[in-house]
């Protein structure tokens, strides 16, 4: 039985996007297309090739902020037309930014793609970019960062780990920007920003949905074919520097409790060592195996066996554009403290550096894995946010249908290799964050 259904699921994740079509129009705007006609609603996205990553020191959290200027409407549809639009027709509206990506999106009935696609068309030519508009939207993403990161200890020390974590390359700064940055940021720099980046062929058009493929290629030449191209930014390929020994932060603020995070730096899918190309899955694998479900080893020998920690997760995404980190996370139950914690850690890192996995541990891991990714594509957004992430990082949407023979085809041995070739003290970051009454944190004020 445990046989038939890893054989379904791999089944059916392997077709998941066997069906895909894609186009490029002459101005460079790529096109994925999956069709899915289980409802009659459809999700049309629009991912331009830029972050956070992207922004040099001095306008961090430009991406972030151009986000919101984007609906602040054009000549053609002002301000609030957009969502009142799209809202009106029973749909959904929103945006997302990150490190390697700006993405905007639309879940809509079927039949009214073709207002979607003349929408974003617009406002990826004619955004207007109002001063008093953005003098009151910087206000807003200002008293965003203050809630979700300055005053949010855990928010705060994690921004910290990562800025230590990364010396040199674009993971450095926060994806909302340092707060100086937004204090000084002007109209003229999302100017700048959008006419550098905003361009039919800096973007990828995706729609899945109750759509026939042949017709969202016509409406996407109708709408976005016309819009001129624009010289492409280039991209230089950031190196860290070489390490030289553990990192180590200490973030104090006013927390409920502390909290440990270890991260070290690894590679991706588009990063890794050809040498290594395993690597990425079994890293994505030994997340797993560390922290995925009770029958987990974080869960079932220091949670619930030696009950050195309240809580402990891991953190890895094999899909970026850049190196990353595998992060573990952690507070410690009571009568116990962070370096009892760290020690029951490192003990089963060790152990997975010393111990090949065994089979059936093995399986077990990779059966949920493969079941998870089988759930998520089963929703059109996921698998709209799947070609859309791989195409705008630049592995490709044909990436997404290898990933069950990837994941499938890691060994004990490569996840004990993986193991030991970055779980070392050179590339950990390690940060504590320590409770401190609220009158000691310090406040940035205009």
């Amino acid at each position: 039985m445990r046989v038939a259904l890893v054989c379904l699921l791999n089944l059916i994740a392997f077709h998941a996007f066997c069906d895909v079509q894609h186009y490029t129009l002459d101005n460079g705007l790529k096109i994925l297309v999956k069709e899915d006609h289980r409802a009659p609603v459809a999700v049309s996205m629009i991912w331009y090739n830029v972050g956070s990553a992207d922004e040099p020191a001095g306008i961090t959290g430009i991406s972030h902020a151009l986000e919101h200027l984007m609906f602040k409407g054009t000549l053609k549809y002002p301000l609030g037309v957009f969502s009142k639009t799209i809202s009106e027709l029973g749909g959904q509206e929103n945006a997302f930014t990150g490190y390697d990506y700006t993405a905007y999106f639309e879940k809509i009935p079927a039949q009214h793609l073709a207002t979607s696609f003349e929408l974003e068309a617009d406002r990826m030519q004619n955004l207007l970019l109002d001063k008093s508009e953005f003098a009151k939207e910087i206000k807003v993403i200002q008293e965003e960062r203050r809630l979700r990161t300055d005053d949010n200890p855990q928010a705060l020390a994690f921004e910290r780990f990562m800025a230590a974590a990364h010396l040199a390359d674009p993971y450095h700064h926060p994806v909302i920007g340092w707060m100086n940055n937004l204090l000084q940021m002007n109209v003229d720099d999302a100017r700048n920003w959008y006419k550098k980046y905003y361009a039919p062929n800096n973007a990828t058009l995706v729609v899945v949905g109750d759509v026939h493929a042949n017709q969202v290629y016509a409406l996407a030449k109708k709408y976005f074919g016309h819009i001129p191209s624009h010289p492409q930014a280039s991209r230089k390929t950031p190196l860290e520097p070489p390490a030289l020994g553990k990192k180590q932060v200490n973030v104090q603020a006013p927390a409920h409790v502390p909290v440990l995070m270890l991260g070290y730096t690894v590679p991706t899918v588009k990063t890794t060592n050809p040498k290594h190309p395993t690597d990425p899955y079994a890293l994505e694998l030994i997340a797993a195996i560390l922290d995925a479900g009770d029958n987990s080893r974080f869960s079932k020998h220091l949670i619930r066996g030696r009950q050195l920690a309240s809580s402990l997760s891991t953190s890895y995404n094999l899909y970026s554009r850049y190196q990353t980190q595998f992060a573990v996370y952690g507070t410690a139950s009571q009568g116990h403290n962070l370096v009892e914690l760290q020690q029951g850690i490192d003990h089963e890192i060790t152990r997975l550096k010393q111990q090949p996995v065994s089979d059936k541990e093995l399986q077990r891991v990779k059966t949920q894995l493969i079941a998870q990714k089988t759930y998520e594509r089963d929703s059109i957004f996921s698998q709209a946010m799947e070609l859309g992430l791989l195409e705008t990082i630049e592995l490709g949407w044909q990436t997404a249908g290898t990933y069950v023979e990837q994941i499938n085809q890691v060994t004990p041995e490569q996840i004990q290799k993986a193991s030991q070739r970055y779980f070392n003290e050179n590339q950990l970051t390690e940060t504590k964050l320590t409770p401190v009454p609220a009158v000691n944190t310090p406040r940035i004020k205009r």
